[in-house]
């Protein structure tokens, strides 16, 4: 059951977040200009390569692989980027993620940067995937704390460090899973920041001058927007989160950008809220997601003979439109895609949100996209679960 009284009282949303997930998220802009200093200092911005990668791979797990769809979305027409997910798993370690194995594609090689990116550093399989693209004569770079078996490795395998920065903010209280326990919310940033700016470095990416810098500022912002003590009608987290709350959303995507930030809100909204829902990029949505709409999921909340005591409240489809629109005026016509998008959900009669972001630059766009929505779904996490 969803509480929205809560969400209007500091002290409650206080006591409700023991993961302090809401003052982890205030600290993602500091995460990006940390992780850019440490990745400074560890001879990134003093790279001369001599040619661009054929194509980068990046091996890692959660946030590690967000921040692999985002540089795939950034590159280059002439770099192909491969997130290289989990193949399987293994006994051992304190975490399940830690038993994680990777293959190494069959076409890597000389021509080719791996970037093996850790939270904590203790993934055998990561350690084992450097040796074997170490044997093939592959370009490494590592993105795992200072000290941990993954760091100490790459020195082995003649790859470049890059420090990852922990969060400062402890957790309380322990997981109901402890083998499972949930990521930290801000990793993305701590490992897109030196992940990007290495890609710009080596020309798998060519960012605006000063994007990170500003896309942490952005993060300043929305932080600011989003901080408890803002109320809900003041608050966009807030209002997106009462508006998705006893729904199946469905979140439709408009650009690369906002294609990322979609994927990543529906990950955060089962782990941080255990809600489902389905991301999907239009015009591709339409269709995917055409069932949802004929299958008459539900019933009618007003409902006159609903026993409003007993019965929950039925769930009904919410479409949450995320789109990037760079130097868009406010009032331009949309694209056929999201006009269609809008016909169908109001012939329907569902709900349709739209949140947009129109910076030109598409990693500020990000940090706009992913920084509100990340705080929604602690927000609707705290109010159904707190």
């Amino acid at each position: 059951m969803f509480d929205d009284s809560l969400l209007d009282d500091p002290a409650a949303v206080q006591r409700a977040d023991r993961r302090r997930e809401l003052l982890a998220l205030a600290g993602a802009g500091a995460r990006i200009r940390i992780a850019l200093r440490r990745a400074d200092a560890a001879g990134v911005n003093a790279l001369n390569p001599d040619g661009r990668p054929r194509a980068v791979l990046v091996a890692g797990h959660g946030g590690a692989l967000t921040a692999a769809a985002v540089l795939a979305a950034l590159a280059v027409p002439s770099c192909q980027v491969w997130p290289l997910p989990p193949s399987g798993a293994r006994p051992g370690g304190f975490a399940f993620t830690d038993g994680g194995t990777w293959q190494l594609p069959g076409w890597a090689g000389p021509l080719d940067l791996i970037v093996l990116a850790s939270e904590n550093g203790r993934e055998g399989g990561l350690i084992t995937l450097a040796e074997q693209a170490y044997g093939r004569g592959c370009a490494i770079a590592v993105i795992a704390p200072e000290g941990s078996e993954l760091f100490e490795a790459a020195f082995q395998v003649r790859a470049l460090p890059l420090p990852f920065e922990p969060s400062a903010v402890e957790p309380e209280g322990s997981d109901a899973e402890p083998d499972l326990p949930a990521e930290d919310p801000t990793a993305l940033w701590a490992f897109l920041a030196p992940l990007l700016a290495l890609a710009d470095r080596v020309g798998a990416a060519q960012l605006a001058p000063g994007a990170l810098e500003a896309a942490a500022d952005r993060l300043d912002e929305v932080a600011v927007r989003c901080r408890p003590d803002a109320h809900a009608y003041d608050n966009p987290a807030k209002s997106l989160a009462a508006r998705l709350a006893e729904t199946v959303p469905l979140l439709w995507t408009e650009g690369a950008p906002a294609a990322a930030a979609g994927e990543r809100f529906a990950a955060a909204l089962a782990d941080r809220a255990g809600l489902p829902a389905l991301a999907a990029r239009l015009p591709e949505a339409l269709t995917a997601h055409r069932g949802m709409f004929t299958g008459g999921l539900g019933g009618d909340p007003d409902d006159f003979f609903r026993d409003r005591v007993d019965e929950p409240v039925p769930l009904q489809l919410q479409v949450l439109l995320l789109r990037h629109t760079p130097g868009a005026a406010e009032l331009e016509q949309p694209g056929w895609p999201v006009a269609r998008a809008r016909r169908l959900a109001t012939a329907h009669e569902v709900r349709i949100t739209e949140q947009t972001s129109a910076q030109e630059d598409p990693v500020q766009a990000l940090a706009e996209l992913i920084g509100l929505t990340d705080f929604a779904a602690v927000y609707l996490g705290l109010a159904t679960r707190g």
